[in-house]
């Protein structure tokens, strides 16, 4: 990121957290299309930035929408991998490549079982336990918020 662009988003930002609002939304052709979308909850501000592959601006998910997968009650035996940060999900590592994980498929502590972008970077997420993937809650290409589930699995 240039320094100009680095510098108009430091003044974004100062001015959000000084101003009286929890969510604001820009979408500017100073970032080439890219639609920059703040989110402030509780104390904490979230920075989130989302575009396709394809340059094209991927819908922000609604509050709502975000908040239904979270708020839906893990069954009484399976654990919950969240995503660790706000992001574009990815099930492979390359468009043709096969998924990382499938349901049913059996994996092990630390074994990466997707990706997510968060501002150009590819950040793999691995496992944090072992165990049998029952399901996978996000599809690919889909923008993910800090904390949302996005697989659930049985332990072994």
């Amino acid at each position: 990121m240039s320094d100009a662009k680095l510098r108009k988003l430091k003044r974004l930002l100062e001015t959000f957290r000084a101003a009286d609002v929890d969510e604001l939304e820009i979408e500017s052709s100073f970032w080439r299309g890219t639609r920059v979308r703040v989110v402030r909850r509780s104390a904490v501000v979230t920075v989130a930035a989302a575009t396709t592959p394809e340059g094209m601006v991927a819908p922000s998910p609604t509050p709502a929408a975000a908040g239904e997968a979270a708020a839906a009650p893990p069954a009484e035996d399976l654990h919950t991998i969240a995503s660790p940060m706000v992001g574009t999900f990815y099930r492979a590592a390359s468009p043709d490549a096969e998924p990382l994980v499938r349901e049913g498929d059996r994996i092990r502590t630390g074994q990466i079982i997707c990706i997510i972008e968060a501002m150009k970077i590819m950040n793999e997420v691995p496992a944090d336990v072992e165990g049998e993937v029952v399901a996978v809650l996000v599809s690919n290409a889909e923008p993910v918020e800090y904390g949302q589930p996005l697989f659930r699995l049985r332990r072994s």
